[in-house]
């Protein structure tokens, strides 16, 4: 089956992606049934109204490729940790590497330049890169608090195939959405008049 991408799924948030924006970031790529696919992140300007729509970014922050690019490779590494995570295996450590490497990237500070006529002053070396770091950053810092936090152990994958998105477990849903939620019940609800398993 050949596999199409779509801009938008129409599914709500996935409990608790609006407090944990990691959540989000790994709930950015979306398999919906039908083989489609869902890439919020998959242009510039995609990555861009995504990080705005989160808070990290400015409108029109100009993001480019290679900005997009390491959006979409955190996502997988995060992706990588809550997978791990939710299976009970031990993580990837070039997943934990990224994390760290993320985290550590961003300057706590502007640094000192030098012009010839002016003298020294203060300045972030490159603006759109610098928003895109400390963004990246955030949603890392994020990913390991939700992973060491309270939250971690209701970390739990969606239970409703073909859906690859993660949520904080509330109560017994173990579903991304109503959505998903109905298709699991009509799921089982056919295997059990088929007598298919």
């Amino acid at each position: 089956m050949e596999e199409s991408v779509i801009t938008e799924s129409g599914l709500p948030p996935a409990p608790g992606a609006e407090e944990h924006p990691s959540l989000a970031l790994v709930n950015s790529a979306v398999a919906l049934p039908g083989g489609h696919f869902v890439d919020e992140l998959g242009t510039p300007a995609g990555a861009d109204q995504w990080l705005t729509q989160q808070g990290l970014t400015p409108v029109d922050a100009g993001m480019l490729d290679m900005c997009a690019a390491q959006l979409r490779s955190l996502r997988e590494q995060v992706r990588a940790l809550f997978a791990s995570r939710v299976a009970g295996l031990p993580a990837l450590p070039a997943a934990v590497n990224a994390i760290n490497d993320t985290l550590t990237r961003v300057p706590t500070a502007p640094l000192l330049a030098w012009d010839d006529k002016s003298g020294p002053y203060r300045a972030m070396p490159n603006p759109t890169s610098e928003l895109v770091d400390h963004a990246l950053a955030a949603l890392a810092a994020d990913a390991a608090d939700l992973l060491t936090g309270p939250d971690a152990e209701r970390l739990t994958a969606c239970a409703s195939a073909p859906c690859n998105r993660y949520l904080i477990r509330h109560g017994r849903r173990h579903w991304c959405s109503t959505r998903c939620g109905d298709r699991a019940r009509a799921a089982r609800a056919y295997a059990r008049r088929t007598g298919r398993t």
